[in-house]
């Protein structure tokens, strides 16, 4: 694999961070800013809109820039929309900024996937969404934990600042690492816009909103899990995260090597093992002895058939090389909108 792909995941590795860090800091958010932990829930749900509308935002107004400079603006944006996060005290400003760095995360990964993409023979695609990807699954077993470690002890403020220090060297590592010049896929965006019309990319992507509002719906509750359900202590938490993110890093290489060559098996079977985990996670996860592994076997279910899909999105719009990341990023965060908002409703 190209050494640009693993400099693009140490960039998805922060942004990662970011994403999953709220299921371990929702309590102490909502201590602090005094709003219900429902509410404070809002936060990923604003974070996931702002990927669903970025995703084809973005892609479509960085789709004539060199990738350089497109992924090396967005990656700045969403250092500053962490730092005023960590400096506010209100929950209204704090939405507001999980909403630009979504706009910015959303641009970079549609960005990213098709520079992933373009950079391998066609058979090795797979493989490199899943080193691209594996930046989120390393976030979620060493950064979310490490964040909600941090958080704990300092605060959920610290975390966010750490995240943006962490958009330095990603930022480095972007400018060094990228091609300053690409040439663009001389493709006009209505043509790439068409591609949606195809039956069998949009059964993908609906595929791909049910298995990710499942997945982020429960997820994001996780800490209230952990600590009500199963009656653990806080410092728990991070445990179930580390958990959850090496079943995720497991799940997302074999997910990556199998969407070359067997997607079809992966989806058929994972994908309802993934709906019926996740459903009986509140029941199962009474029992510690259970919860834990259960969130291990989780994650890695997740994230198989989550980076299969991708990879399939992908696949089946060839017709939009620009645009194609775009859409993948919007399906999975569709459901990440959808997820929190139905559980809350419950």
């Amino acid at each position: 694999m190209p050494f640009s792909l693993y400099l693009l995941a140490l960039a998805v590795f922060a942004m990662g961070t970011s994403e999953f860090m709220l299921a371990g800091l929702l309590p102490a958010i909502a201590s602090d800013l005094d709003v219900p932990i429902g509410t404070a829930g809002l936060l990923t749900s604003a974070f996931a809109a702002g990927m669903v509308v970025g995703a084809p935002l973005m892609a479509a107004f960085a789709r004539r820039w060199p990738p350089r400079l497109s992924l090396f603006a967005f990656v700045v944006v969403f250092l500053l929309a962490h730092v005023i996060g960590a400096l506010t005290g209100e929950f209204a400003l704090l939405v507001v900024t999980r909403v630009v760095a979504a706009l910015a995360n959303a641009g970079f990964l549609a960005v990213a996937l098709t520079t992933a993409t373009s950079s391998v023979p066609l058979d090795q695609r797979g493989r490199a969404l899943g080193v691209l990807l594996s930046g989120t699954t390393v976030a979620t077993i060493a950064g979310v934990p490490g964040g909600a470690l941090l958080g704990t002890a300092f605060g959920w403020r610290a975390t966010f600042l750490a995240v943006a220090v962490l958009c330095v060297p990603a930022a480095i590592g972007v400018l060094n690492g990228v091609p300053a010049r690409q040439d663009q896929p001389a493709v006009a965006l209505r043509p790439e816009l068409a591609e949606l019309r195809k039956p069998r990319l949009v059964l993908v992507i609906v595929l791909a909103v049910v298995v990710n509002a499942v997945t982020f719906g429960h997820f994001t509750f996780l800490a209230p899990v952990v600590t009500d359900v199963a009656g653990l202590g806080e410092w728990w938490v991070p445990v179930a995260l580390v958990l959850f993110g090496a079943g995720a890093f497991a799940g997302v290489t074999a997910g990556g090597r199998l969407s070359d060559v067997a997607p079809r098996p992966v989806v058929a079977v994972g994908g309802p093992l993934v709906l019926l985990g996740w459903w009986s996670l509140n029941t199962l996860g009474r029992e510690p002895n259970v919860l834990l592994p259960l969130v291990f076997v989780l994650g890695a279910l997740s994230f198989a058939v989550g980076s299969t899909l991708i990879a399939r999105i992908v696949h089946h719009a060839p017709g939009a090389p620009t645009m194609a990341g775009s859409y993948a990023t919007a399906a999975f965060n569709i459901g990440a909108t959808t997820g929190p908002l139905l559980l809350l409703g419950n």
